[in-house]
C-alpha cells in the first residue's frame, strides 16, 4: 500500500509541473509533501522529498517561450 501512495505522490508531483507556473508549483509541492509525511515510510519520504527538489530545480517553459 506504502508504494502505491510514494507512486501517487510522485504523479501528482509530476502533474502539478505540467499544469502550474512555478509558484503555483512550489505550493502544491509543499502540499504534497507535508501530507505525504503522514503515510509514507520515512525513508520513501526521503526520497520523494528528493524527487520534490529535482522537480523545483528545473525550469518551466512560459506560453510565449513555446512559441519561439
Amino acid at each position: 500500500m506504502n508504494e502505491t501512495l510514494y507512486t501517487a505522490c510522485k504523479e501528482l508531483i509530476d502533474d502539478a509541473k505540467m499544469g502550474c507556473a512555478d509558484l503555483v508549483f512550489k505550493e502544491i509541492c509543499l502540499e504534497i509533501l507535508a501530507r505525504a509525511k503522514n503515510v509514507l515510510t520515512n525513508e520513501q519520504f526521503q526520497e520523494l522529498t528528493q524527487y520534490a527538489a529535482e522537480r523545483m530545480k528545473e525550469k518551466s517553459f512560459t506560453e510565449a517561450e513555446l512559441r519561439y
